[in-house]
């Protein structure tokens, strides 16, 4: 086959820093501490102290290749750290503060990771995970005033680490392939240990590309994106990459992330867009309604990491927010199906397809398989198990072959979880997780479907709907309701409307309220634990 004849340059994160600083130096981040205190940056200045990080990391003796850790929230800190440590070579790991201790030693140890940056407002966390972390792992605080007195042995500090490096010039930043690794996430591990995703320099930036084509409204340097979705949950969307690439101006909000604090920073600098997963956007749309009026100059909402719900697609809509849907997994960088502009920009009238994952984002393909894996039809009808394959997608889990062997099928497509139907139109919706389908008298129920008739019923704030073990039906759905402030809604009203929507079967035999939904540490509801909790309700059934 004849070959092209154009220069073979390396795809590096590097470069997205250095043609930000040149095209866009006047945009700005915006971050906020946990006092909410904000400090501003340019983009021409967020260059400058990522190549003074950059001449610390190799004086702190980092490698390319070395894992250099975080265990921080939102902050132009965290930012930098994103874009020095892929620069020299190494690997950015990014864990989640909300984990168990022992979730975040086991992955810390796992990756053989050398340093570990966090921020002080973790300090007791840290220090008690010191005992367990990997041997001869060092500190670094990102601190904004004095260390911290419970900080581990020979902490050292970020900001005097960066004024260290005042004279040092720019850093050289090497050339290597761009199949290098450069950033790492963990899954979450609600079964087994979590297991590792090691995105390359040339996948980060494909997914980037993917993700401002498919939301190109959302970008530029008239716009501005609050991202509340975490920089240490999937490289916060790619956002760090999108919004570099295209100039766009960001507020990061560090730990608060309640929706006063949320909506004044959307309020008062500017926020155009807001990327969440629906708990926060929940919140959001309580102060909203408290206010009677949504953020200034928003515009958009794009909601991830869970489903898009037709109470809060309302809601939105009611304020002149639009919604916009995407999915995607940590295997996947994340987003891999997005809705589409002119389902996002189409009048506001709750249009069922706005609740749809979306159409695959460029370079994605999907496929639907049934249990045998034969593949189905996109009629949007069949349901299937989801697949997906893609140059953003993982190829393997770090050091886990055994996981690994059981992620993939025969034609090396990644096994999603999800249970999918695939309209014409090309969009993708989920049904349900197989793990979480319900399979009652031989006949299968869909949770998700469950949970959106419920949310549907006036007076109910949260729902989830469990599989428990029945003695005569296998299993049976209890649904899970947390009733909206002082509503007297009962089980009887709320059967009543779910069986207007679903099949008499189907409609649980049981409610059972509670306070709260318990949620996993990436902020989606923790099924396994209502399972747990719930798992002989049904015991002495008939």
């Amino acid at each position: 086959m004849l070959q092209g004849l154009m220069m073979d340059r390396p795809l590096l994160v590097s470069g997205i820093l250095e043609h930000a600083a040149r095209a866009y130096p006047q945009s700005t981040v915006v971050s906020a501490n946990a006092a909410g205190e904000r400090s501003r940056c340019s983009f021409a200045e967020i260059h400058k102290r990522v190549h003074r990080l950059a001449h610390a990391l190799v004086k702190l003796g980092v490698k390319p290749g070395d894992r250099v850790a975080t265990l921080a929230f939102n902050s132009n800190r965290h930012l930098e750290l994103y874009y020095a440590t892929a620069g020299i070579g190494a690997v950015c790991h990014t864990i989640n503060p909300r984990l168990f201790p022992e979730q975040i030693s086991w992955i810390a140890n796992h990756a053989e990771d050398s340093l570990l940056f966090f921020d002080t407002v973790l300090t007791p966390q840290v220090a008690g995970l010191v005992s367990s972390m990997p041997k001869g792992i060092r500190y670094v605080a990102l601190a904004d005033g004095p260390m911290p007195a419970e900080a581990p042995a020979a902490t050292l500090d970020y900001e005097t680490l960066l004024a260290a490096e005042e004279d040092s010039g720019l850093y050289d930043w090497p050339e290597f392939s761009e199949n290098t690794a450069c950033a790492l996430c963990y899954t979450s591990g609600t079964t087994g240990n979590p297991k590792g995703v090691l995105y390359s320099h040339r996948s980060q930036i494909l997914h980037a590309f993917a993700e401002i084509m498919a939301f190109f409204k959302l970008f530029g340097q008239d716009k501005c994106v609050l991202a509340v979705v975490p920089l240490f949950h999937v490289n916060a969307w790619g956002l760090p990459y999108s919004c570099f690439l295209t100039g766009t101006s960001m507020v990061l909000p560090g730990p608060k992330l309640d929706g006063v604090s949320v909506f004044n920073l959307m309020d008062e600098e500017g926020v155009t867009t807001n990327f969440g997963v629906p708990t926060v956007w929940g919140m959001i749309m309580e102060e909203v309604r408290r206010k009677g009026r949504k953020p200034q100059t928003l515009e958009y909402g794009l909601i991830g990491g869970a489903a898009l719900t037709a109470p809060l697609l309302k809601a939105m809509e009611e304020f002149g927010i639009r919604a916009a849907h995407g999915w995607g997994m940590t295997e996947t960088s994340p987003v891999s199906t997005t809705t589409t502009a002119d389902i996002i920009n189409g009048p506001a009238n709750a249009n069922p397809r706005k609740l749809r994952q979306g159409v695959p984002t460029w370079t994605t393909e999907l496929k639907l398989v049934d249990e045998n894996g034969h593949r189905l039809p996109h009629d949007g009808v069949s349901r299937g198990d989801l697949l997906i394959r893609c140059p953003f997608v993982t190829a393997g889990y770090y050091n886990d072959p055994v996981a690994t062997a059981a992620a993939f099928d025969e034609e090396g497509w990644f096994r999603t979880g999800d249970v999918s139907v695939i309209h014409p139109t090309g969009e993708m919706e989920i049904v349900d997780r197989s793990k979480d389908l319900i399979k009652s008298g031989g006949e299968w129920i869909s949770s998700l479907e469950l949970e959106s008739a419920a949310l549907s019923c006036p007076g109910v704030a949260g729902a989830a709907a469990i599989a428990v073990n029945h003695p005569k039906w296998s299993e049976r759905p209890l649904l899970c309701i947390v009733r909206e402030a002082g509503s007297p809604v009962d089980q009887d009203t709320i059967r009543a409307h779910i069986g207007t929507r679903m099949a008499k079967w189907q409609v649980p035999d049981d409610v059972v309220f509670i306070e709260a939904l318990p949620m996993t540490a990436t902020g989606k509801i923790s099924k396994l634990t209502l399972r747990e909790r719930f798992r002989d309700f049904y015991a002495g059934s008939g």
